[in-house]
């Protein structure tokens, strides 16, 4: 498939604040981004042509923010709305091999909703296996963090990084904290490495693991984004979206090579999912 061809889709609803540059990445990646409000997705709620269908679209994303202003838990209203109202339509999407985002919000959406981590399931889980929690620290957390890629291949977004690769990305979450049944964390840890469903990793500005502050919410593990066994839904909480370019980065400055208009650390997202696109689909 034609790059210029592939279309993704942005989903949104009240209180989402980071789905214009989530599209402005992929549309600088010469793909063509749509920001669609979920109503849309909703033949009744709409003019005819506001309509739009999941089906015509080759990817899918869901931005930051605080949806529905991160009411009972974060991400838990919007995932009701769509599990509630679009579940099959999410379910054909994922089992035809699309890939699915979340940033941030979108992450725990996709927790919620029961596409992440899925283990065991082939698309969605009937119930959420995981959430995530308030950060250790009790107060909303707004940083450049290092991020460890440990994945070995199996996410379609990030198989552009190498593995073992440090990246710097920027994470902004009060609720950020992956978290699972008290009784299970040590084994779905372990499940998570085994089918390599792990992304992301915190860790110190030497790549080791390291605690808070370099951890900002304190998850088992220290990880930081998850993928399902497919590896074509994927979620993250820091945003890679802002850090695209290379003048996003907070010590650009500071390196008199630096070319401002380079790539940031997190472009090679974006890329990974336009060129499985354009491979696959």
């Amino acid at each position: 498939m034609k790059r210029k061809d592939i279309r993704v889709a942005v989903l949104r609803i009240e209180g989402t604040n980071s789905e214009a540059e989530t599209a402005r990445c992929f549309s600088e990646l010469g793909a063509s981004a749509e920001l669609v409000h979920m109503n849309q997705l909703d033949r009744s709620k709409v003019a005819p042509e506001d309509f739009r269908r999941l089906e015509d679209y080759q990817a899918l994303m869901i931005p930051g923010g605080f949806s529905a202003g991160d009411y009972i838990r974060a991400g838990a209203i919007w995932a009701a709305r769509l599990k509630s109202r679009h579940a099959k339509e999410l379910e054909a999407f994922v089992a035809e091999g699309k890939p699915v985002g979340g940033i941030c919000n979108g992450f725990q959406v996709l927790v919620e909703v029961g596409l992440l981590p899925a283990i065991g399931h082939e698309v969605m889980s009937p119930d959420p296996q995981a959430v995530l929690h308030i950060n250790d620290s009790n107060r909303y957390e707004c940083r450049p963090v290092h991020l460890k890629h440990v994945n070995k291949g199996r996410c379609v977004a990030t198989r552009g990084i190498r593995t073992g690769e440090v990246r710097t990305i920027i994470a902004s979450h009060g609720e950020g904290k992956l978290l699972y049944p008290k009784d299970a964390i040590a084994r779905i840890l372990k499940d998570l490495e085994k089918n390599d469903q792990i992304l992301f990793r915190y860790v110190g500005p030497d790549g080791k693991p390291a605690g808070y502050p370099w951890n900002p919410n304190g998850a088992p593990g220290d990880v930081a984004g998850i993928t399902n066994e497919a590896g074509t839904v994927f979620g993250m909480m820091p945003h890679p979206e802002r850090v695209f370019h290379r003048y996003q980065h907070p010590d650009w400055t500071r390196d008199a090579k630096a070319k401002p208009d380079a790539a940031g650390d997190g472009r090679a997202i974006f890329e990974g999912v336009l060129r499985y696109v354009e491979k696959t689909l």
